[in-house]
């Protein structure tokens, strides 16, 4: 402060034909001794009164201090009331912010606000979540540690917290010491005085405890206290939020030319002397004799401090003496920007400007609040709206000096004025880590969930403190932390992985895959094995056995079975709209054909046998003509129920994502129901029909009774599809596409053997039973 008043007094720019002049007094770290000094500041009582007009200036005006916070809300209460202006250099609490509060306080440290800040962007840059936090027992530490909690709160939690002591409290240590061994943080930030800290960290390096990366608040993170070789293996490695370092041009040399003076009103001169030099002042206590039998070296006082290397002199480390600097440089500013003031345009009433040999504290309060300038350091100062400084902090790192006690090493910078992103800077080659690994610690207290995982806070815990719960199917997170799994849209699935979605696989039955392959050469054999029986059929057209089964309708027979079979290749493959609208038509047109044919086949057994009775005559009420016509009519019925459906809502081509989550089941929606459903009993109503009048004519005496084969293959034909409705109705997907085919091959197969195979037989391997003889021989009857 003394260095700084000299340099503006030699400043011919600053403060012209102005000589400022100051006080210091100790506080003592005493609250009381603060107030009694600031109230004997403002109030001159060690002056003499000479004027009692109360004209000229007060006896300040303006005070440089209080360091502590807690003092610097007790003084600046005061201060307050007179509007006398206080600029503290190392008062961080972020309460003196309040403006209501204490209208005249300023500082050119900042606020404990950005401090947390700054901490804040070190834990986020590193992933640290789960944080211890210790703090001292006054208004720094506690205001600091509300500040802090609801910072940290924002991205992470409190692990725990804890206050020092004031007294030191033995057992209150201990608490503090088996919470941070019994807690998985790993990292714990500390805001507190060097005082307050050394018992702690005494009782650190007594119980060994290693692995936890400290965090120290700028009012002990460049104390020269902590850097031993004692406390450096468990200390060393904190990052600590310095305040900004500063250069002084001068300061040394000034610091240096510091001689003893014999004032018996201030000896602190001459016990600093006898403290660097290990000597003692001759006085009247001692004399020459005296000191020389008791070996005491006496003091000169022509000593050469230049040759000393102590803390007194050393320079590189200017912090808090930077922020006194500053601080009296504010007031200098504020005052010349007093003095320039132009009559007339002045901020007092009536655009008045304040006289400087009659200027009050409150007037400078308001160009206090307005400055605005640049240190030879190159750092600008100025104030905002709450009288805080713009916040830049120096990151340091303790590390092992040469000598191996602890030095710090500037490894960053914090500054919030610049943009978002940009406000913390880090050379992270140079950070020491004080573990095995030498890289920064984990500390979280659960890991981060993965892509495909959601976050389920545990009962009673922190929201840290979580479980990782994979995604249901069909939902999906795709980012780390992901609070809930967001739902796939309709055509999408979950992957395995649960991260995104991806198109669902579409099913049907594809001539590709194995199942559809065999239905399809299945349905290809059936078709050429009904063309090879057409074929025979044909060629022995002429031959008793084919002619007595009524050829042309056999023939019919053949080809709508054929159709049968080939109808079964519609439902497989890629589901189209005209594939759609055919599989069902073709397939009841078909075997509605084919059924018909066999029905007018039964008809004409029965009618066959009738006319072999005496004056029967019947054949000729039901020729050839009769039953193509019988035949035509029967499947008319079917076309035109088949038409009617198709105009009305004919089957078209669906995606069903309803039935299976993961798939998208390609298939064909009937439409009608009702028209399904009216094609279906149609012909199970035929069916039954034939089986009926089949059943009745089993027993005809004929050698070759047809009756009994229609029969078998009606009750196969009618067991298929009784069985195919439940078989249908329960199969997912294109297994019901394959239950269908399966149904058509199944009772196709069974009509061709039942009825053809045994005309076959006896065509291909015995020609000489195919005989009118033969064929029209009576059974031997029965006894």
């Amino acid at each position: 402060m003394a260095f700084a008043i000299e340099e503006i007094n030699r400043d011919p720019a600053l403060l012209p034909n102005i000589t400022l002049g100051y006080r210091l007094y100790d506080n003592c770290e005493n609250l009381a001794v603060a107030l009694r000094a600031a109230t004997a500041l403002i109030s001159g009582e060690d002056d003499s009164v000479t004027d009692y007009s109360c004209t000229g200036t007060p006896p300040v005006l303006a005070i440089v201090g209080d360091p502590g916070s807690t003092n610097s809300i007790a003084v600046s209460r005061i201060l307050g009331l007179f509007r006398v202006p206080m600029v503290s250099y190392y008062a961080t609490c972020s309460c003196l912010s309040s403006r209501k509060e204490f209208p005249s306080f300023f500082r050119t440290i900042p606020s404990d606000t950005f401090q947390v800040k700054a901490m804040v962007q070190i834990f986020r840059h590193y992933g640290w979540t789960w944080i211890g936090v210790v703090v001292s027992n006054d208004d720094y530490g506690l205001y600091a540690l509300k500040i802090f909690t609801e910072e940290v709160n924002k991205f992470g939690c409190i692990a725990f917290s804890e206050i020092l002591p004031r007294n030191n409290n033995t057992s209150e240590i201990l608490k503090i010491i088996r919470t941070v061994k019994q807690s998985s943080a790993k990292v714990i930030a500390v805001f507190t005085t060097g005082a307050y800290l050394i018992p702690l960290t005494e009782e650190i390096v007594q119980q060994k405890i290693r692995g936890r990366q400290w965090i120290a608040s700028e009012a002990w993170a460049s104390s020269p206290v902590f850097h031993t070789k004692k406390l450096l293996p468990y200390l060393g490695g904190t990052i600590g939020i310095a305040v900004r370092r500063g250069e002084i041009p001068g300061l040394e040399k000034f610091l240096l030319q510091i001689r003893p003076v014999l004032d018996t009103r201030n000896n602190l001169v001459k016990l600093f002397w006898e403290t660097i030099f290990d000597c003692k002042f001759q006085d009247k206590a001692i004399n020459q004799n005296l000191s020389d039998v008791l070996n005491i070296k006496i003091c000169t006082g022509a000593e050469d401090i230049e040759k000393t290397k102590t803390a007194y002199s050393d320079v590189s480390e200017l912090r808090a003496s930077y922020n006194v600097y500053k601080a009296v440089y504010v007031l200098a500013h504020s005052l010349h920007n007093l003095m320039s003031c132009k009559p007339g345009k002045g901020p007092f009433q009536n655009n008045s400007c304040a006289d400087i040999t009659t200027v009050q504290p409150w007037q400078l309060l308001h160009y206090l609040a307005r400055v605005n300038f640049t240190t030879h350091y190159g750092d600008r100062v100025s104030f905002d709206e709450n009288g805080d400084a713009l916040a830049i902090y120096d990151v340091i790192n303790w590390q092992r000096a040469d000598d191996g006690s602890g030095k710090t090493v500037t490894i960053g910078l914090y500054d919030e004025s610049a943009p978002a992103g940009q406000k913390l800077s880090l050379n992270e080659d140079k950070i020491f880590w004080n573990f095995e690994s030498n890289v920064p610690p984990r500390s979280v207290c659960s890991e981060s969930c993965q892509p495909g995982t959601r976050k389920a806070t545990r009962k009673g815990e922190p929201l840290c403190c979580f479980d990782c719960v994979p995604c249901a199917e069909g939902e999906v997170s795709n980012h780390t932390d992901s609070i809930e799994c967001f739902k796939c849209p309709s055509e999408y699935w979950s992957n395995p992985s649960r991260d995104q979605c991806v198109l669902k696989e579409i099913e049907y039955l594809s001539y590709e895959e194995t199942l559809g392959f065999s239905l399809t050469s299945a349905s290809v054999f059936g078709a050429l094995i009904s063309a090879a029986v057409l074929a025979v059929f044909i060629y022995y057209r002429n031959t008793p056995i084919v002619r007595a089964n009524n050829s042309e309708l056999s023939f019919l027979l053949l080809l709508s079975l054929i159709l049968c079979f080939l109808c079964s290749l519609l439902f497989i493959g890629h589901p189209l709209h005209l594939t759609c609208m055919l599989r069902h038509v073709v397939f009841g047109i078909s075997f509605v054909l084919c059924i018909s044919c066999i029905l007018v086949k039964t008809i004409v057994v029965i009618m066959a046998f009738r006319a072999t009775l005496p004056d029967n005559n019947v054949m000729k009420w039901f020729g050839a003509a009769q039953q193509r016509g019988t035949v035509f009519v029967f499947t008319l019925i079917q076309a035109l129920i088949c038409i009617i459906w198709l105009s009305t809502a004919p089957p078209v081509p669906f995606k069903n994502t309803q039935y299976q989550n993961s798939k998208i089941i390609f298939e064909c929606n009937v439409g009608s129901i009702t028209g399904f459903s009216c094609l279906l009993v149609y012909i199970g109503l035929l069916a039954s029909v034939c089986f009926l009048l089949a059943f009745l004519a089993r027993n005809l005496p004929d050698n070759f009774n047809e009756a009994k084969f229609i029969t078998f293959s009606m009750l196969i034909f009618c067991a298929v599809w009784i069985a195919f409705i439940p078989a249908y109705v329960s199969s997912p997907g294109k297994y019901s596409d394959a239950v269908e085919i399966f149904a058509i091959l199944a009772s196709s197969f069974g009509l061709l053997t039942a009825i053809f195979a045994p005309k076959c037989y006896i065509i291909l391997l015995h020609p000489e039973k195919n005989t009118k003889k033969a064929l029209m021989g009576r059974a031997a009857p029965k006894n």
